[in-house]
């Protein structure tokens, strides 16, 4: 199991945007067999950051959905809406694995 963390620098005056282009994406990982944690927008402190965290069952597979994210016509246009509109500045991707406690 293999969690990305994505960490998005925003034009503050875009959060609108950001959102909608989030409200894009979570059906568009879990169509391609993520399980998507949500968007988190700016709420107190800095009002250009957001988050975001999705899983998979390995790094396999986030590979294949990125790979397969590219020729899908609606992970492209969701691209497009985010070159578009300018609410995205830059991110960052990480991965992260989960530890659970004993059972």
């Amino acid at each position: 199991m293999v969690t990305c963390y994505l960490r998005y620098v925003l034009d503050p005056y875009k959060l609108a945007e950001f959102e909608h282009y989030g409200t894009l994406w979570i059906p568009l990982v879990e169509r391609f067999g993520g399980q998507h944690h949500g968007y988190f927008l700016p709420s107190e402190g800095a009002n250009n950051i957001a988050l975001a965290m999705f899983t998979f069952p390995g790094l396999a597979e986030y590979e294949r959905y990125r790979q397969d994210s590219m020729n899908d016509p609606e992970c492209i246009a969701a691209f497009q809406y985010a070159e578009d509109t300018r609410c995205i500045l830059s991110y960052e991707r990480s991965f992260f694995r989960p530890v659970f406690g004993k059972k």
